[in-house]
């Protein structure tokens, strides 16, 4: 077993494993760790824990050392520069005139190399800007193309949940989300209401995914014929979250609507089941049992329609 802690590079991100035999480390921390573009600088971001790395495909490279204060005020100053570096590149865009979006600049922590990061709709000739931003920072300059779920990572800001964005606090990746999981969740197919900050669907319609899947798996359809102990109706509505189903009873003279918990109805859904198994060699349901069948759910047999 070896003892491994995760940390980052940036605010939000993905987070990487270095081994840390005989470190004491604590969330916050900051550690010199060796990457392939040098020496930097990363934080902690969780508790150390131990990992049977036999197996492990990636190699895990130890972490150097804690940062010194020269280091972690080198760190500083390098934040300030990529801020000057920001303003400058957005100038030199301007001046040629670019169909371009500078979303962000980062400079390496030996400051021999600066990579811009800009979103475009098409694509770029940047040769003369890379030539003016070279002459202007005497640094190895490279020029990398996001997406705009990327863009939103890196500026951040205030989802529609009043709550800081998911990619720029703790995702470390970004899943598929499509529209189905929007109608599975029973959402309003409305693009304004839907997408996040980054035009795209959010991310959050997929983290309850497994949840509403499971629940259209156990729980009927809308228009289904169900029996509850108040006997036969058709399913109007189906809170999944809550899981109670809404029912409408319907008669010559009147319709009712009741209210029932999936948890009262599952066990009348087995009792149904073991009074439909045949007796001994005969194909059919044993007539004996069906009077025991008053009280079960029954759900009709649509093939169209199956849970």
């Amino acid at each position: 077993m070896t003892k491994i802690v995760n940390v980052r590079f940036h605010d939000a991100g993905k987070s990487y494993k270095f081994s840390c035999e005989n470190m004491k480390l604590n969330i916050g921390d900051a550690v010199m760790v060796e990457t392939s573009l040098g020496l930097d600088l990363a934080h902690v971001v969780e508790e150390a824990y131990d990992l049977d790395t036999k197996n492990f495909e990636e190699e895990i490279l130890p972490i150097l050392r804690l940062a010194s204060d020269k280091e972690i005020e080198r760190y500083q100053v390098k934040k300030e520069k990529e801020k000057e570096a920001y303003e400058k590149c957005q100038m030199f865009i301007d001046k040629h005139k670019l169909n371009m979006n500078l979303v962000d600049a980062v400079f390496a922590f030996d400051g021999k190399k600066i990579v811009f990061f800009f979103t475009s709709d098409n694509r770029v000739d940047f040769r003369e800007l890379v030539k003016d931003l070279a002459a202007a920072f005497k640094a190895r300059i490279e020029l990398r193309q996001i997406g705009s779920r990327d863009q939103a990572k890196l500026v951040g800001g205030i989802g529609v949940c009043g709550r800081e964005l998911c990619c720029c606090t703790f995702l470390d990746h970004f899943a598929p989300v499509s529209l189905r999981m929007a109608r599975d969740q029973g959402l309003s197919l409305n693009p304004t209401k839907l997408n996040g900050s980054c035009g795209r669907l959010m991310c959050c319609l997929q983290f309850e995914k497994e949840a509403y899947e499971d629940a259209h798996k156990r729980l009927p359809k809308n228009g289904k014929k169900i029996r509850t102990p108040h006997g036969t109706g058709i399913v109007s509505d189906v809170n999944l979250l809550l899981e109670k189903v809404t029912v409408k009873f319907e008669t010559e003279e009147e319709t009712e609507v009741e209210v029932f918990d999936w948890a009262q109805l599952e066990p009348l859904n087995s009792h149904m089941n073991d009074s439909e198994k045949s007796c001994g060699n005969c194909p059919n349901p044993c007539p004996a049992k069906q009077q025991q069948d008053d009280d079960a759910i029954i759900i009709e047999d649509d093939p169209e329609n199956d849970l």
